[in-house]
């Protein structure tokens, strides 16, 4: 879906700051809705059932959020990397390209989404895997959009913003056959990684696409995105699982 999302920079078409805002807080809403429906309130769930306290499952379930913000944090100082408005973070970038700095960054955006989705697979919930799946898809597309008009506005030509924007999405696949054999090897990983997930997500979402949508001062339209996604995520996860 990422793609997917990038596909009209080929055609030429772009969107305006704001829309783009708006885009990335629809992302954010799903994200946010995805880490406590389908990731969370999962995990507290079945570390209940497997530790009969619910003393221990929210325990476990904080440690895997915490572990999950604390890898993602240890990623953004460790690889180098730049945000197309932040600018530069993390190590030294020596040798790198810029584009390729925008590159890992993006990747250590996707790479939890995907872990989120193969953990929700391999807990043996189809259902909840499935809400999963079509929420970080979702949410996906206008990414791709976003990272793909960024890229343009940088100078880069339509092929190559095109093909940056998908090749960004390529990493999810990964992060999910991680997740799933992460928690398939070992059921009683399955509260913490779902956990784990979420807390990753949400670290990106405090940390990288919420300041982004309000950096341009479009923090109305960024917040009715996010909400709208927040909610859509909710009813497919109602519905679905």
């Amino acid at each position: 879906m990422t793609g997917v999302g990038a596909l009209p920079v080929l055609f030429g078409r772009t969107i305006t700051r704001k829309w783009s805002d708006m885009l990335l807080g629809f992302a954010a809403g799903v994200m946010i809705s995805a880490s406590f429906f389908s990731l969370i309130l999962p995990g507290l769930d079945i570390a209940k059932a497997e530790t009969g306290s619910v003393w221990a499952a929210a325990a476990i379930a904080a440690g895997g959020i915490v572990l999950g913000a604390l890898a993602v944090y240890a990623m953004n100082e460790a690889l180098p990397h730049e945000h197309f408005i932040a600018g530069p973070e993390g190590a030294d970038p020596g040798a790198l390209s810029r584009i390729w700095l925008f590159v890992i960054a993006i990747t250590i955006h996707n790479f939890p989404e995907g872990m989120a989705v193969g953990v929700g697979f391999g807990g043996g919930d189809v259902a909840n895997g499935m809400s999963l799946a079509t929420g970080i898809g979702l949410q996906n597309a206008p990414e791709g959009l976003a990272v793909a008009v960024a890229l343009r506005g940088l100078g880069y030509a339509k092929g190559r913003s095109f093909l940056i924007a998908l090749m960004t999405g390529l990493v999810e696949p990964v992060g999910g056959l991680i997740g799933v054999v992460a928690v398939t090897m070992a059921e009683a990983l399955l509260p913490w990684g779902l956990t784990f997930a979420a807390g990753a997500m949400l670290y990106i979402i405090s940390h990288e696409i919420i300041p982004e949508t309000h950096r341009g001062g479009h923090q109305h339209r960024a917040t009715t995105g996010l909400i709208v996604g927040l909610v859509l995520m909710m009813f497919l996860d109602v519905t679905l699982g």
